[in-house]
């Protein structure tokens, strides 16, 4: 089976493009260039149909009625031998599959409405691996990847001249969904009292807390909501210092995109920042708490203020999240599920098999 091309279909149900969709675009896109015949199954007119490659092909869905249903019909039709769910609406479609394989990505964690039945599991930190309750089924830590974006010639330089900055201000910048989970709203009041008055914070993302967080801001410049951006390596490249201040990641990939990119990084201590930053040059502190976060923005910002705008740069050990190396152990995974459903197909139906979650 090792060198057999499979029939995959992934599974998500976003309108828009955040970090678990970002991840199951690129891994879509790099299957299909192995040359694996990969289909996505979405929302209909969902901003993840505009983003796969074209030997990708995309099935909109546009009501969400019976959605287990649908995609089970689907991949039989399509002949697929593993359906990847990523999300938890998506992964809850995926357990109502039969015949085939069936995987789940824990972007977020593990709960078990969404993920109990799947054949595979995709643990993207090694706490979630071995927090995981015994289950018949396998699983398997791969960490995600950067993914591969398109690239951009303008230079980061005109970032600042948009927003009317100058070369010598400190920018900070917090990227993701304006949600109450990210923690934004600790971040801006921390910045704010903690900040220097020439710095400037951009908070790049949309979500239902961009309100609140205009509320926060209260009309000072030092604020700025950015909204959606497509250039998002501009931004990174643009940025003095990258800080999350989530209350619960499971492996953000804005983190690995800044490692990526050399920015420095400040990060609440969830559960993927503390295994993807451990002996990385980097700062963690306490999740939730505004004092420890904007201490230490103040003495981040007045060590970087010391080092000039060109020096800046980090350097970060990302040899674990090789892109090609993971799409590979993913494809591999895939086939140690399909062995193991086969196997588990064969015993007799009056045996008690209690396998566990298997490494």
């Amino acid at each position: 089976m090792s060198a057999e091309l499979l029939t995959l279909v992934h599974v998500v149900f976003s309108s828009r493009v955040a970090g678990g969709e970002r991840h199951c675009i690129d891994l879509a896109n790099a299957q299909a260039a192995l040359g694996h015949r990969v289909h996505v199954v979405g929302k209909a007119g969902s901003a993840v149909a505009d983003e796969l490659a074209p030997g990708v092909q995309f099935h909109g869905m546009a009501t969400p009625l019976l959605r287990g249903w649908r995609v089970a019909r689907l991949a039989r039709r399509l002949g697929a031998q593993v359906c990847h769910g990523h999300l938890g609406p998506a992964c809850r479609a995926v357990a109502q599959v039969p015949d085939v394989a069936r995987v789940g990505t824990l972007h977020v964690g593990y709960k078990a409405h969404q993920h109990q039945r799947l054949d595979g599991l995709v643990c993207v930190n090694r706490t979630q691996h071995d927090g995981l309750p015994q289950r018949q089924g396998l699983a398997s830590v791969i960490y995600n990847w950067a993914p591969e974006r398109l690239a951009s010639g303008s230079a980061a330089s005109c970032l600042r001249q948009e927003l009317g900055l100058g070369r010598e201000q400190l920018l900070v910048g917090c990227i993701g969904r304006l949600h109450p989970t990210k923690g934004m709203d600790l971040l801006v009041k921390a910045f704010l009292a903690n900040a220097p008055r020439d710095a400037v914070l951009l908070l790049v993302g949309e979500g239902p807390q961009a309100p609140r967080l205009e509320q926060l801001a209260g009309g000072d410049p030092r604020v700025r909501l950015l909204g959606f951006r497509h250039d998002m390596d501009r931004v990174l490249r643009s940025l003095d210092l990258v800080v999350s201040a989530s209350h619960e990641e499971a492996f953000p990939l804005v983190i690995l995109e800044a490692m990526r990119a050399g920015r420095p990084v400040l990060s609440t201590a969830t559960q993927g920042p503390r295994e993807m930053l451990a002996g990385q040059p980097a700062r963690l502190v306490p999740v939730g708490d505004e004092l420890a976060l904007g201490q230490a923005l103040a003495e981040e910002l007045e060590r970087l203020r010391r080092i000039a705008p060109e020096a800046r740069a980090v350097r970060y050990a990302t040899g674990a999240y090789d892109r090609g190396a993971a799409v590979a152990r993913t494809v591999g995974f895939y086939r140690d599920v399909i062995r193991h459903r086969l196997a588990e197909q064969a015993l007799p139906h009056d045996d008690e098999v209690l396998a566990g979650w298997q490494v």
